[in-house]
């Protein structure tokens, strides 16, 4: 359920913002599983934003800024 806390021109703004940074993310993935990734925001785009993980495969992860609107991706 979404809270009403942040528009989503507000929450691509604090991304933005963020963008170069390292993160630390909980992403809820469904069914009670939740994943902790650390990693560096590599890039914003008009609906998604771009993650380089910092495990040794430097894998990048997509994610949108409405999963971090309604609570599926929590930015710590």
């Amino acid at each position: 359920m979404r809270k009403i806390n942040l528009g989503l021109d507000e929450v691509k703004e604090k991304i933005s913002n963020l963008k170069g940074n390292k993160v630390e993310m909980n992403i809820n993935r469904g069914r009670k599983k939740v994943d902790t990734i650390n990693g560096t925001i590599k890039d914003c785009y008009p609906s998604v934003f771009t993650v380089k993980l910092d495990e040794p495969k430097s894998q990048i992860q997509t994610f949108s800024y409405f999963d971090v609107l309604c609570g599926n991706v929590i930015i710590l």
